[in-house]
């Protein structure tokens, strides 16, 4: 059974919501859904491939900052 919940938010942060909703042919309400199903299951995460499961850890030791640098000269 489906229950109505009111939830308030700043103005700015359900107008990020939406877009974010949007962009992916989801509702807010669905995307609200989802999060509270994690939170449920008692995950801090979103289900990652086996694939990016064996890289986690790969860039311990890397400065973040040398790294930060490293993508702005790459990408912008």
């Amino acid at each position: 059974m489906q229950t109505k919940l009111t939830l308030r938010l700043e103005e700015e942060l359900i107008g990020v919501a939406k877009e974010f909703a949007r962009s992916r042919g989801k509702s807010v309400s669905r995307i609200v859904a989802d999060y509270f199903a994690l939170l449920g299951r008692g995950r801090d995460e979103p289900d990652i491939s086996p694939t990016v499961r064996t890289m986690r850890g790969s860039l311990r030791g890397v400065n973040a900052e040398d790294y930060r640098r490293y993508l702005e000269d790459k990408y912008l």
